[in-house]
């Protein structure tokens, strides 16, 4: 479990270290002193995720990213500098990060000391550094790259990563996109914070992740600043370059709402700021029901990108233009997903019922509040209706990790618990689970067990006929 101020702490060293050079002056000596080999081994090429076993790392712990980014439109190329503030978490020789497709390195340094490095596979960039990098010692990675990004076409999981559009490019990292445009730890349990630098020809719009910096201009470009100053996964990271139209405002609370449309889509009058206001009015709702909104900002983009879905994005979730005109259900579902699968993000892909359950639950609780449909009405049409209950909603298999199985059945799981512990339990449920694990990952297991300590009861039958067992549970 990794905390905001843990991370808030990364993000001031790093600012320090680049603005003023330090890491760069820093001597091996001033480091380390040269140890025998013995005592530094190579950091694993993998986190261990069944499902993506090529994603992730390990020997290290990201702190802070830094993109650093300018593309163009005319080419699609991008030139980028990525800085990356880790910790050793062992005596390293060398270390992995991801990045895939045809971008060129030209080049990498740790410490401000350049450093060997090496293409591997698909998406291994292999980095020995000019001295072993001891347990527990802070060291900054930066690397020089340039090229056009290649999105991924997963036949199982569809489209990810940098997808070209008409006026620009969105980035949608779900699951395993994020490295075909930066260098990456790409794996949901190692989450960090973000800033990210885009320069683009004057006229375009840039929106990412978190809150707004200064924008500035010069020379026919201009230059948007974003950070995201709380954990977050690879995955959820996000940038959507192009022609927006932008709706700014704040919630009840007071929280910052950044919507924006897509000039290239057909919308009705005064679109732009229903989608602003009702953003707003969902995450006060939900706030209600789970607790403290878990991010310093919201918002949402509606954007021609052509995938055919939406994304929980951090703070401000992609609604691809053929989903839908921002449905109410929706925008509950993407928000919904602010507390889980933002802050709560699964400790392995398996787990992902833990996101998509709960946000399909705010789905059924959205039509019973603003609809007047009850949940357990919704409940029972989906049951009756389900075709395939094949399948373990606890392990639904790499190719299956966005089928209905995770989504409808992972629902009516939260709904045979509501049905067995009553609503004083269950709401409860619903707002000390996300505020208990804030900013950390979370398996079944840990659900479970949290559960079944709240309510003191045994619920392991329930949980197995849910989750666990395949086939049709009886009611």
């Amino acid at each position: 479990m990794r905390g905001a101020n843990r991370n808030r702490g990364h993000l001031s060293v790093i600012s320090c270290a680049l603005s003023a050079g330090l890491l760069a002056a820093t001597s091996p000596a001033a480091e380390a002193a040269p140890a025998q080999a013995a005592q530094y081994s190579p950091g694993a090429p993998s986190a261990g995720d069944p499902y993506f076993p090529d994603m992730g790392n390990g020997g290290y712990d990201v702190g802070h990213y830094d993109i650093r980014l300018a593309f163009s439109p005319e080419t699609g190329a991008i030139d980028a500098t990525t800085t990356i503030l880790a910790t050793a978490t062992q005596n390293l020789s060398r270390f992995d990060l991801d990045f895939q497709g045809p971008l060129t390195i030209s080049r990498l340094s740790v410490n401000g000391l350049n450093a060997a490095f090496t293409r591997s596979g698909a998406q291994e960039l292999v980095i020995t550094p000019p001295y072993g990098l001891r347990q527990g010692s802070a060291f900054v990675v930066s690397v020089t790259y340039s090229g056009v990004p290649r999105k991924v076409d997963d036949p199982a999981l569809g489209l990810s990563g940098w997808i070209a559009t008409k006026d620009g490019a969105v980035a949608l990292n779900q699951p395993i996109g994020a490295a075909t445009y930066y260098p990456v730890n790409d794996t949901p349990d190692d989450k960090a914070t973000y800033t990210q630098t885009i320069t683009v020809p004057t006229g375009l719009t840039v929106l990412a992740n978190g809150e707004p910096g200064p924008t500035t201009t010069h020379d026919h470009q201009t230059t948007f600043r974003w950070s995201m100053n709380r954990p977050m996964a690879s995955e959820l990271s996000m940038i959507a370059i192009g022609d927006y139209d932008v709706t700014r405002g704040v919630t009840a609370d007071g929280l910052p709402d950044i919507t924006a449309i897509g000039r290239s889509i057909d919308t009705r009058p005064g679109q732009g700021r229903a989608f602003n206001q009702t953003t707003a009015q969902l995450v006060r709702w939900e706030s209600s029901l789970y607790g403290q909104y878990p991010f310093d900002s919201t918002g949402g983009i509606l954007a021609d990108v052509g995938v055919g879905y939406a994304l929980e994005t951090q703070s401000r979730p992609v609604y691809d233009r053929k989903t839908s005109e921002v449905a109410g259900d929706l925008l509950a579902h993407e928000l919904g997903h602010q507390w889980f699968g933002d802050s709560l993000t699964p400790a392995h892909w398996s787990d992902i019922w833990l996101n998509e359950g709960f946000a399909t639950y705010s789905e059924w609780l959205y039509q019973e509040k603003f609809n007047n449909v009850p949940v357990r009405q919704t409940f029972a049409k989906v049951y009756a209706g389900e075709k395939d209950w094949s399948g373990e909603v606890a392990d639904p298999g790499r190719d299956h990790i966005f089928d209905d199985l995770v989504y409808n059945r992972g629902a009516m799981t939260l709904q045979a618990l509501r049905t067995k512990i009553g609503d004083r339990d269950f709401f409860r449920v619903l707002t000390l689970w996300p505020t208990a694990h804030r900013y950390g990952n979370v398996s079944t297991p840990q659900f479970i067990r949290f559960v079944e300590r709240l309510t003191n009861r045994n619920l392991e039958s329930l949980f197995h006929a849910w989750l666990y067992q395949p086939g049709k549970p009886a009611l």
